[in-house]
């Protein structure tokens, strides 16, 4: 069942009856297939993936990447501190990393100034939260397996007039 996940996660509007056709399987085991990844939280949400620099309103959107050094809890180690930074709106993503840093943030700001706001007003005050390091994106190039800038060469052959 790894195929319907994999086909999904290339592209999520395909309907079960067209993948029970590509994988030769009948639609209603499909459907029931998907039903139970979604259950079971495995898959847990369809999305878009947007070319900021192709959408006026996402253009000017400052992007970010906060990493975080930060003391473990004695009960819950990193994951307290973890979810208390993903329930900010302004946080796309929360990793807990290996090396220098303990938490990557990955957060969106309308400016650089709000950006850092939100670093030094709402995370590094964080009971937890040692130390911060702040890396600005300034380009895109490829997000979760889809290339979003320059050409993405195609498999198929090119035709001469």
């Amino acid at each position: 069942m790894d195929e319907i996940l994999e086909l999904l996660q290339n592209d999520a509007r395909l309907t079960p009856e067209e993948i029970a056709a590509m994988l030769k399987k009948d639609a209603k085991i499909v459907r029931k297939k998907i039903k139970q990844l979604e259950d079971e939280g495995i898959i847990v949400k369809y999305g878009v993936i947007v070319n900021p620099e192709k959408v006026p309103a996402k253009k000017e959107m400052v992007r970010a990447i906060i990493e975080l050094s930060v003391t473990p809890e004695r009960e819950t180690g990193f994951d307290a501190l973890a979810e208390r930074i993903y329930k900010f709106p302004q946080v796309e993503s929360v990793y807990l990393i290996s090396g220098g840093y303990d938490l990557q943030v990955i957060l969106e700001g309308k400016t650089l100034k709000e950006v850092a706001f939100f670093v030094s007003e709402k995370l590094a005050p964080l009971d937890g939260v040692r130390g911060t390091k702040t890396h600005f994106v300034l380009k895109k190039y490829k997000e979760n397996g889809a290339v979003l800038s320059g050409k993405e060469k195609s498999s198929r052959l090119e035709v001469a007039p």
